[in-house]
């Protein structure tokens, strides 16, 4: 069968090659893929010229055969795919009823391809946030898939959000939302934030501690940047200035939550609570070149391919 292979090549980073079927075990289904998700994971783990990685954390399909255990959705079922280890990028995929959600008759196969990873890290992180209802948020990063999803779970539930962006990054989408702009943090003169959700590191990321109130929290994750973040400990002290400093993981535990939880944002896109912007849809022939466009910045929303 075909799938998006790695090519260990930067100027090249995936293409369309032959794998074998996969041989789905008693807990696993067969799913035919019709729709892949690109996600920057994909991007950093194919820029290693040494991975095996293959492309596909995110996708959406129809059931082919059902797992012979009984267990996760019947032939016949569009679902949502989440492979933590990627490989949805392909004709054929197993997985185990964890890892699936049922789609609802409303909502799109490229949207509920669009929602999986973006959606489960923001479902998650505010959770360890707590309850944000009158809080106050400021968030870096937050331009693509997550912050789409993060922006809208925070609003719905009373958070006052604003967004951290670079000049010339498209930021009408996350107005739209709901979320603040703001387009240089050293002109962000509050320190009042209860909240700071960083994911670019550097010197950005660094200064958006400086921000939060005495107490305020701090949850760190990502990276984009490349640059770690860099925090003053006597600076700290001298604003006076306490925090609290979470490094945050989706991916905790066994993955057995996964379904569960696609499936709560699933209910909430069914009932047009959540939406899934897409800024591309392509044919996944062309995976690379959208890699490269989402890595830089310049793609508004979620990039959706179709197989075939």
């Amino acid at each position: 069968m075909r799938a998006l292979i790695p090519t260990g090549n930067p100027e090249t980073l995936t293409e369309l090659g032959e794998v074998d079927l996969p041989t789905p075990q008693r807990h696993e289904a067969l799913i035919r893929v019709t729709d892949i998700a690109l996600n920057r994971a994909d991007f950093l783990y194919l820029s290693d010229p040494s991975t095996t990685f293959r492309p596909g954390i995110d996708a959406a399909g129809v059931v082919a055969k059902a797992a012979a255990d009984g267990s996760g959705p019947s032939e016949g079922s569009r679902v949502a795919l989440h492979l933590p280890a990627g490989g949805g990028a392909a004709e054929y995929v197993a997985a185990s009823a964890d890892r699936l959600a049922v789609i609802p008759d409303n909502v799109d196969s490229a949207s509920a391809a669009a929602l999986p990873l973006g959606g489960l890290v923001a479902q998650r992180l505010l959770a360890l946030a707590g309850p944000v209802k009158g809080r106050r948020i400021l968030a870096t990063g937050v331009g693509g898939g997550v912050g789409q999803v993060l922006i809208q779970l925070a609003v719905a539930e009373g958070a006052e959000i604003t967004a951290v962006a670079a000049q010339g990054q498209p930021t009408d989408h996350m107005a739209a939302l709901g979320a603040k702009i703001a387009l240089d943090i050293d002109a962000v003169e509050d320190t009042a934030f209860d909240i700071v959700l960083e994911s670019v590191g550097g010197d950005l990321g660094s200064k958006t501690a400086h921000k939060l109130r005495p107490g305020g929290q701090f949850l760190w994750f990502g990276q984009a940047s490349g640059s770690p973040i860099t925090l003053d400990f006597f600076r700290q002290v001298q604003g006076g200035a306490s925090l609290t400093l979470r490094h945050f993981v989706y991916g905790d535990g066994d993955g057995s939550r996964d379904a569960q939880d696609m499936n709560a944002l699933l209910d909430l896109a069914s009932q047009g609570k959540l939406q899934v912007e897409i800024g591309r849809r392509d044919n996944w022939a062309d995976a690379d070149s959208l890699l490269k466009e989402m890595a830089a910045g310049h793609l508004r929303g979620k990039a959706v391919l179709s197989v075939g």
